[in-house]
């Protein structure tokens, strides 16, 4: 794909995993790119060079707002659908009606697209789609593959269904129109640019202003693979490239780290010598997620470059050095549970 000849929208485009693909997609050529975002999450200052350069056409507005999606779609190409109402598990726990609204948000943008005759409709999609009964047991070595989404079907709360409801509506109007679609899942992302309310940016937070005891939340066990945020936008793009039905794609890396082991690199890494405490009351999610990355290694030829604690490293170091230790001693216990 020529990305200096298509028009792109990247909807939450002033966002974490948004501005590192709109990086991207300049480094490819991309050289029009529309961004609508309400900047309810977003941060102008992730996007502000590309705005200056003239590349990306910014507007701040609400998908949900009437009329907003037809115009944000007109005159495009490519779509890149990542705007959401989401947080991390404290967030998607305990704020189950608004997850909720991203399924009429996901709608109402797909519909426009379609009728302004979009060429490429990339989704954000996650690993929340997966049913919750396969994930319990962590002595379990499983890999998630796309098919094992159901049915039967058992999506991770309000968001993982919305996300799911998604995909399936993708897929209808790829089979009933030849609506061109993808769906990439996302696995538990992290880097540079990533806020509190995320597991990783959470634990770095924390050694930042020195917590102690330093909480955790959970017994520990719980397993992720943690994906790197650059790793992640060029699956995107690649989908975007080279699937056209709306298949759904795992973005994630096969490797499996416990919680707790990636609490005590942070706080080996930072030098902090401080007490862990766990609390298994606090929300944790399904205790065994990891993805299986066959199919975007078969598709698009892709599978990720970053090794975790390697990523882990770089994040912390950005962290440390773009953060001031009062302010985010003032936010993030508000952050852990909110957008």
């Amino acid at each position: 794909m020529d990305w200096n000849q298509k028009k792109v929208l990247v909807t939450g485009g002033a966002s974490f995993i948004s501005s590192h693909l709109i990086d991207h997609l300049v480094e490819k050529g991309a050289r029009s790119i529309r961004v609508v975002d309400d900047l309810t999450s977003g941060r102008l200052a992730n996007i502000q060079g590309h705005i200056d350069s003239g590349v990306v056409e910014f507007r701040q507005e609400d998908l949900l707002q009437p009329g907003v999606a037809q115009r944000a779609v007109e005159g495009t190409d490519v779509v890149f659908h990542l705007a959401a109402i989401h947080g991390g598990r404290g967030f998607v726990d305990l704020h189950q009606a608004a997850c909720a609204q991203n399924l009429a948000m996901d709608g109402i943008l797909v519909k426009a697209a379609h009728e302004a005759g979009v060429g490429k409709f990339v989704f954000a999609s996650s690993g929340c789609v997966y049913p919750n009964y396969l994930q319990n047991d962590v002595t379990k070595e499983l890999y998630l593959t796309e098919e094992m989404v159901g049915p039967p079907y058992e999506a991770d709360n309000m968001y993982g269904w919305a996300k799911l409801m998604t995909e399936m509506t993708l897929r209808a109007y790829a089979r009933d129109f030849g609506f061109k679609s993808a769906s990439c899942r996302f696995f538990t992302v992290y880097g540079e640019r990533g806020v509190e309310n995320h597991a990783v940016i959470a634990m770095i937070a924390r050694a930042f202003v020195r917590q102690n005891p330093f909480e955790v939340w959970g017994d520990g066990t719980q397993i992720r693979n943690w994906t790197y945020v650059g790793d992640i936008v060029s699956g995107m793009a690649l989908a975007a490239e080279k699937i056209d039905d709306g298949t759904a794609v795992n973005l994630g890396t096969e490797e499996r780290t416990r919680v707790i082991d990636a609490v005590r690199e942070v706080l080996r890494y930072t030098g902090q010598e401080a007490e862990i405490k766990l609390l298994p009351h606090m929300p944790t999610g399904p205790l065994n997620r990891v993805a299986s990355n066959r199919l975007a290694k078969e598709l698009l030829g892709w599978e990720p470059k970053m090794k975790f604690m390697d990523g882990l490293h770089r994040t912390i170091d950005w962290y440390f050095g773009s953060r001031q230790r009062e302010a985010v001693s003032g936010y993030l216990q508000e952050m852990l549970t909110e957008r």
